[in-house]
């Protein structure tokens, strides 16, 4: 999951193939002092913060004795572009200053003064860069897309994924012979031993046992197995966000004692986000749970199921 940029020091995308990076002329200033030169210059609207920018990015720094390249988007995410929601400049003369002068289609050289960084409060810089020098940014802008956009797109995209999901669930209780309840948000489940007692409420702390798996058997944690690395009780504040919202539904199902089994569709999940490798997106999620206690508010620090950070 690609997260924020590291404000400045080491993010870019190489695209110098297209052009000489040359020192020369032609750079435009951002009015806190950030150089820019636009190569190749399309029309369309330039992101504002918070919209989502999607770019190919390399930084590089060169001086006399070295040229050396500090960041290389097309290496470390597979050779695809990054998509990210544009941060506010973290200061005056931010990186992210000259991006927001581009628009889909621009290819752009930006340089900032390795003597402007160091007066940067917090800006730990590696010692090989020098006074006098610049850290060069290069910078494929491929596609700029609003906030209002991105929120059309993504409730397009849960409700075809929504059909899909049952569908596919459907296929796989037939194939299985499993009998679920459904609830009205789509979240199945299967009760394998009733419990005792009230059902949590909002806000109550739940212990409980799990191991999770993706549809297809794949196990991608447990606190019951030692292959994972932790095996004890996880507690957490059912109905309060703290997990995925298919667990906040399922375990207030559930009395203490209650051995179930829960099938959580990926809009119930984390949809298009993955917390981990071992999770697709738009994964259907299955969760052998027992609850061991109900207790009053806690302030526990989940280990599983956390809605992802959103990047």
């Amino acid at each position: 999951m690609i997260k924020r940029f590291v404000p400045v020091a080491l993010v870019g995308a190489s695209i110098c193939y297209l052009t000489a990076c040359s020192s020369d002329g032609g750079f435009k200033k951002t009015e806190n002092g950030v150089e820019y030169k636009i190569i190749t210059d399309e029309k369309g609207v330039s992101p504002k913060v918070g919209d989502e920018v999607e770019m190919f990015m390399t930084a590089r720094y060169k001086d006399d004795k070295l040229d050396t390249v500090l960041f290389d988007s097309r290496k470390l995410n597979n050779n695809q572009p990054i998509k990210i929601p544009l941060p506010a400049p973290a200061f005056k003369g931010d990186f992210v200053e000259a991006l927001m002068k581009l628009s889909a289609g621009d290819s752009a050289v930006i340089r900032i003064a390795v003597d402007s960084l160091k007066k940067q409060q917090g800006m730990n810089l590696p010692e090989f860069m020098k006074a006098g020098k610049f850290l060069e940014y290069s910078v494929k802008m491929l596609s700029v897309k609003s906030a209002q956009e991105m929120k059309q797109e993504q409730a397009k995209h849960e409700a075809e994924q929504k059909g899909k999901d049952e569908q596919i669930l459907q296929e796989y209780f037939t194939k299985n012979n499993l009998h679920p309840t459904k609830t009205a948000s789509g979240l199945y489940y299967i009760i394998e031993k009733e419990g005792t007692g009230e059902n949590p409420q909002p806000g109550q702390a739940v212990t409980v046992n799990y191991t999770g798996r993706t549809l297809d058997g794949n196990p991608f944690d447990s606190n019951t197995d030692p292959k994972m690395g932790h095996v004890e009780p996880f507690t957490f504040n059912v109905g309060q966000g703290m997990v995925i919202h298919g667990w906040d539904e399922g375990i207030l199902l559930l009395k203490k004692g209650t051995k179930a089994k829960l099938y959580i569709p990926s809009g119930l999940a984390y949809g298009m986000s993955s917390p981990s490798p071992a999770i697709p997106s738009d994964a259907i999620l299955s969760f052998d749970i027992e609850v061991l206690k109900i207790e009053n508010a806690t302030s526990p620090k989940p280990q599983i199921a956390a809605q992802p950070e959103v990047k």
